[in-house]
């Protein structure tokens, strides 16, 4: 095994949900670990002077197309959820509380969340999805709620924020595996030559 994946996902990015469905047999067939690296687009998108690519008016109507073409393609549950571009600030934070808290549910939470945004459809922008989310996966609801509104997982969300852009991080999903960046779902093919063959 050599060094771990290091997965960036934003909660509102319908690709880096596929990524999430993905990675981690990715990583098992390149006895790897995974990183899970929660952070906000929206972050990147103001340091970047950019916004969500559906916010565009050519851009966007190809990129819903491309959304649910994507699922289709990967055979992945999908539907929009109420609103979108999605408030995952909540999620993110209940995130960050479990990697800290509950580790060996950290993962279980991240796909649960992911999925009752763009399989189930619900707004988890709402600290009930999220929540609802968490109890499903075994973690207690109260703790959840607690632990997500604290002050130093809220500073630590922002420092978060702050190490992906310092990475150059600026899009869901990015990898980042020996050093080498990778953004998108669509790069997973090539991520898995360069690993494979160990670089160019």
């Amino acid at each position: 095994m050599t060094g771990a994946i290091d997965f960036y996902f934003e909660f509102s990015s319908p690709f880096g949900y596929i990524a999430a469905e993905r990675i981690e047999a990715f990583a098992a067939k390149h006895d790897r670990t995974v990183n899970w690296k929660p952070f906000l687009l929206g972050a990147a998108f103001k340091r970047e002077g950019t916004q969500s690519l559906v916010s565009y008016p050519m851009k966007g109507p190809y990129s819903r197309r491309d959304i649910e073409r994507s699922t289709a393609f990967y055979g992945i549950p999908f539907q929009w959820p109420p609103e979108f571009p999605v408030f995952t600030v909540t999620a993110a934070r209940a995130t960050l509380w479990t990697q800290e808290q509950a580790p060996e549910n950290a993962v279980s939470l991240i796909l649960a969340i992911y999925r009752k945004a763009f399989a189930e459809g619900a707004d988890i922008g709402q600290a009930d999805a999220v929540l609802a989310a968490a109890q499903s996966v075994g973690l207690d609801r109260d703790a959840v709620a607690a632990g997500m509104v604290s002050p130093d997982i809220k500073a630590r969300l922002k420092d978060e924020n702050e190490a992906a852009l310092d990475r150059g991080v600026f899009g869901s999903p990015f990898f980042i595996v020996d050093g080498e960046p990778f953004w998108g779902v669509d790069r997973m093919d090539m991520m898995d030559a360069w690993i494979t063959r160990g670089g160019w």
